[in-house]
């Protein structure tokens, strides 16, 4: 009997991997950026382009790369980079090297070489970022602004090959790391993106019935972001209109998420690789655009917040534990110490997904599922017969390895949809 097919999977749904009642939730938190402020792909090429410049400008790399382009197809978020041997790789959920994944520059690796510098396949435990996503041999890029990191990674180590430069891996990673943070740090992209919102930011109409819905309902709602309050104020006018600060409770600027979350009432979580300090809120002063001197001792709305940490955060609101859910995009600055530590609910903005839900609602990816599913039960079925058989024992062999083309035109198909090469 043949197996039918999956049902559609809906593009629209929430996905959960823990019970959770909304009956239970009184206030919902949200970070701004790849949050409630979308960005384009544009951003990318932005990114790209001004980290550029500041490798050739403050890092005196050769003028050539000024003529290098960004490839929105070039990798995607979870790659992990070997900051001492150069290379670009996927790992899998138990640290081994995905064969046919490795690059330097944009050269795939020799399996056998791959096999040789690591060993077999396996990475260790202590080769890995740790839980804030710090140190270690292995980084792990997973949020959004690292796409474009990623690409000038390779580009730039691309064109030394080419040329025959001589680079030392860690310093061409840590240079382009800091090009792109400064890119950040610096304002540069805030200042463009300020320039031309159309261009960059993505308008939801959506946006504004959720948080209305919210308010009727009466649940409290918070911004916690690392953004600060201009370049905040700026895109939340574009999104929600000029009484944007009406829909928030408590709205909290230049954050500095991961250590709003890990540095608690002047202690240090274990992990952290930044120094301990104290961290109280501070004013942010709209009119001077500056934070102020007064002591923050409760938090209210309708004024701008600075700094601060979740203890002082807990104190002041009373928004402790599964109460509270907040939603963002980055695994480590915005999800993984609420959660944990702190008992919040979380929700995770994975963009990816909507890919994913395209290729699982493909014929061809059905199809190809299914077909997958009948070999394996089929060679399962066959395993007692083929020992004395050898006709059966022939049939085996070309049933695992159809099973072993199907599994590869599932990755590639998988692979194509996630780079935005899109289904036929």
């Amino acid at each position: 009997m043949a197996q039918a097919a999956p049902p559609d999977i809906d593009p629209k749904a929430v996905f959960c991997n823990n019970e959770l009642s909304l009956r239970d939730i009184e206030v919902y938190g949200f970070d701004f950026d790849y949050t409630l402020a979308i960005y384009t792909r544009g951003l990318h090429f932005l990114i790209y382009r001004l980290a550029t410049h500041v490798l050739i400008d403050k890092y005196k790399y050769p003028k050539g790369l000024g003529e290098l382009t960004y490839d929105p197809a070039f990798a995607v978020r979870g790659l992990h980079y070997d900051v001492h041997k150069g290379l670009l790789m996927k790992l899998d959920a138990f640290h081994k090297v995905q064969l046919g994944t490795v690059t330097r520059g944009h050269t795939q690796v020799p399996d056998s070489e791959v096999r040789q510098l690591y060993e077999g396949l396996h990475v260790t435990i202590d080769r890995l970022n740790n839980f804030y996503g710090y140190g270690a041999h292995m980084q792990q890029l997973v949020d959004m602004f690292s796409l474009p990191e990623i690409a000038l990674l390779s580009d730039v180590a691309e064109h030394f090959i080419k040329n025959n430069i001589q680079y030392d891996a860690d310093y061409l990673f840590n240079d382009v790391k800091s090009a792109v943070e400064f890119v950040h740090i610096s304002g540069l992209m805030h200042q463009e993106i300020m320039k031309d919102l159309g261009k960059y930011v993505e308008k939801e109409a959506g946006l504004r019935t959720l948080l209305d819905r919210l308010k009727n309902a009466g649940k409290s709602i918070f911004l916690i972001t690392n953004s600060g309050y201009a370049f905040v104020s700026k895109g939340m006018q574009y999104l929600l209109g000029d009484h944007w600060r009406d829909m928030f409770d408590i709205i909290v600027t230049k954050a500095g998420k991961p250590k709003f979350f890990s540095e608690t009432g002047g202690h240090q979580v274990s992990g952290s690789s930044a120094p301990s300090m104290h961290r109280p809120f501070r004013y942010y002063d709209v009119e001077k655009r500056a934070r102020t001197w007064n002591m923050v001792t409760k938090l209210e709305k309708g004024n701008i917040y600075a700094e601060g940490n979740i203890d002082h955060f807990k104190e002041m609101t009373g928004w402790v534990g599964s109460k509270v859910l907040y939603f963002g995009d980055h695994v480590y600055s915005d999800l993984a110490d609420p959660a944990i530590r702190h008992g919040w609910r979380t929700g995770a903005i994975i963009p990816e997904l909507e890919h994913e839900i395209k290729v699982m609602n493909s014929p061809t990816y059905k199809t190809t599922i299914v077909w997958l599913q009948a070999l394996q039960t089929l060679i399962a079925n066959m395993q007692d017969l083929q020992e004395d058989d050898p006709d059966a024992q022939q049939t085996i062999h070309r049933w695992k390895k159809e099973r072993e083309e199907l599994r590869c035109a599932l990755l590639s198909l998988s692979h194509a949809v996630e780079l935005g090469h899109g289904l036929r």
